[in-house]
């Protein structure tokens, strides 16, 4: 018998309330269940003693959650509705148009489903079988089918309507499931055949927008209210401190927790006047949230440490080395099959084996096409690295990324017509925050701060922190920018 065993809760979309997962929590902790972590597809995962499983079991139904232990035939819905709001770009696509689509899914999908704004890349988009992704028409949405076990996906003749996801969904899943994969055409004529769906002809593909990812932790405003996003080093997050979060969101009316693919959480809507009491909450629990960013640019397996110890390895030598990982993000795969998003791939394999046991472990990198982590085309970097050798090679692939953006970069300059002669420039001196990059300038003040325009910055009171992340005053740094006359 197992001594533990690996529950799954799916919080559909990365979308849970406050009171939902205070149940959730209080029951898992009358189960001596201490810690919980949140997987890549938006889901909640705990490890509880077989002895105590039974009591969670009966008290999870008596509740009617649905559950799953040790299995995952039920993936979670995934969708970038986290990043709404706060790393918003789409034209039309709102966190309503997202609940209107969930409302549809009256049953549990057995394949993966994505739902994705098409101008971002916060979340993944092709890591699904039924990727579902907004386009251009207001309300109308691409569909790309991957089949279960295959890398290849194939576009849906038309674009779909936000009314009717849920149902072709539906029907595309059972069309899969009958049978084995025949064919897009087929697959297409045997979902059209009997039932009929409001569509618009898909006349080309989706444009991929250039990967970015935005620094989605600590507290960061938009508009008048602030958002907080929290990552944890070991992914691990202690129930009595999610148990205060939720306490904290229900106190202040904040009516949703948000997951992220980065095994994170954010925290929409926080108001200025209760900013200090999430600080305390933050305080109680000696939660850290100015981790660099190049450590969140990383995703490694649901249910295992190796990925998680890995990286943390690879990390201390790019911040020895000071390797610059702007605009790539990385994925660990220490299981065959398994799933990362990443614009680099670090896949474990054994180099030897006696029977089903791998007696030395090697790694290959791979890096994706234009290093774009939505591609689905991988190209080999180096092949058969010992532990010792891989922080190295992979930075060795940041420097070639790097020069790359480089050579991109001249190559855009050189297109431009002939420019007159330059003014001579001055430099000015301005402080700049190293979490966030927000700059202070003398000339210009901080409108948030309520400090007006040609305030120095040593006149600033020492308690004076960054107007985004709250960055204490003495951690800016002094920065000299050069100005055209």
């Amino acid at each position: 018998m197992r001594d533990y065993y690996t529950l799954k809760i799916n919080l559909p979309a990365g979308i849970v309330s406050p009171g939902a997962l205070q149940t959730v929590l209080s029951l898992a902790y009358d189960a001596k269940v201490r810690q919980v972590r949140f997987g890549a597809r938006q889901q909640l995962l705990m490890t509880v003693h077989y002895e105590d499983m039974r009591f969670l079991e009966k008290d999870l139904k008596q509740h009617q959650i649905s559950y799953e232990l040790n299995t995952d035939q039920y993936p979670n819905i995934i969708s970038s509705y986290c990043g709404e709001d706060v790393f918003r770009t789409g034209a039309w696509l709102r966190e309503s148009e997202y609940h209107t689509v969930l409302d549809q899914f009256d049953y549990q999908p057995r394949l993966k489903v994505n739902l994705s704004d098409s101008n971002q890349s916060f979340t993944p988009f092709f890591t699904g079988n039924l990727n579902f992704i907004a386009s251009p028409e207001p309300h109308f949405w691409y569909l790309y089918v991957r089949p279960k076990q295959r890398n290849s996906l194939f576009r849906w003749p038309e674009l779909i309507y936000t009314n009717d996801i849920g149902r072709l969904a539906k029907a595309v899943e059972e069309a899969m499931l009958k049978q084995d994969f025949q064919g897009e055409n087929s697959l297409y004529k045997e979902v059209t055949a009997t039932q009929r769906f409001i569509t618009q002809p898909a006349t080309q593909d989706v444009e991929l927008p250039e990967f970015s990812l935005p620094y989605y932790e600590g507290f960061n405003r938009y508009g008048e209210r602030s958002w907080l996003g929290l990552y944890r080093r070991d992914e691990l997050f202690s129930i009595a401190f999610v148990l205060d979060v939720c306490a904290l969101c229900l106190k202040t009316r904040i009516g949703e927790l948000c997951i992220t693919p980065w095994k994170s959480l954010i925290i929409k809507g926080i108001e200025t006047k209760d900013r200090a009491g999430w600080s305390h909450v933050l305080g109680k629990h000696n939660i850290n949230v100015r981790h660099a960013a190049n450590e969140l640019a990383w995703q490694t397996e649901d249910h295992t440490d190796e990925g998680t110890e890995l990286k943390n390895y690879i990390i201390r030598y790019f911040e020895k080395n000071d390797t610059r990982t702007f605009g790539l993000c990385f994925g660990i795969q220490t299981r065959p099959k398994s799933e990362v998003f990443g614009s680099v791939l670090v896949r474990k394999r054994p180099l030897l084996r006696l029977g089903q046991l791998a007696l030395f472990s090697v790694y290959d990198v791979y890096f994706t096409e234009n290093f774009n982590p939505n591609s689905r085309t991988y190209h080999l970097f180096e092949k058969g690295l010992f532990k010792l050798h891989l922080p190295n090679q992979l930075n060795r692939l940041c420097r070639k990324f790097n020069a790359r953006r480089l050579q991109e970069d001249v190559e855009t300059v050189r297109l431009d017509t002939e420019k007159p002669e330059s003014a001579p420039s001055k430099v000015a001196h301005v402080h700049q925050c190293p979490h966030c990059f927000t700059v202070y300038d003398d000339q210009y003040g901080d409108a948030r701060r309520n400090i007006p325009a040609g305030t120095r910055f040593d006149n600033l009171l020492n308690d004076y922190t960054c107007s985004t992340c709250d960055a204490p005053k003495d951690e800016m740094r002094e920065l000299a920018v050069e100005f055209v006359n």
